[in-house]
């Protein structure tokens, strides 16, 4: 299991367990998996797609524009971004983007 903390520089868009991460990197898409090597990448715009893992986790729900917690496991969810960088150490991934559209 990974933990993941998305933000804006505005607001948290995701924070919790998660089992993958999926990202548009400036070379191409590529996926975060548990245990994956240290890295530190710039994002292109694209989307990005989370599959979240046991335990609570805490999201952006843009419809009713405030935060909201969930437990479920396997679910996906799916935004796009305008850029921005991901950073992965010790099963621990932050994601750093500069807007998100489409949370789903």
């Amino acid at each position: 299991m990974m933990n993941i903390n998305v933000l804006t520089p505005d607001k948290e868009i995701f924070n919790g367990a998660i089992k993958s991460v999926k990202v548009p990197g400036t070379l191409g898409q590529f996926q975060v998996l548990k245990n994956h090597a240290p890295i530190v990448s710039s994002l292109d715009a694209g989307t990005v797609q989370i599959v979240t893992a046991g335990g609570d986790y805490r999201y952006f729900d843009e419809e009713s524009n405030s935060i909201k917690t969930g437990n479920e496991t396997g679910r996906t969810i799916t935004f796009k971004t305008s850029g921005g960088f991901i950073e992965v150490l010790n099963n621990e991934v932050s994601l750093l983007v500069k807007g998100v559209k489409d949370i789903k």
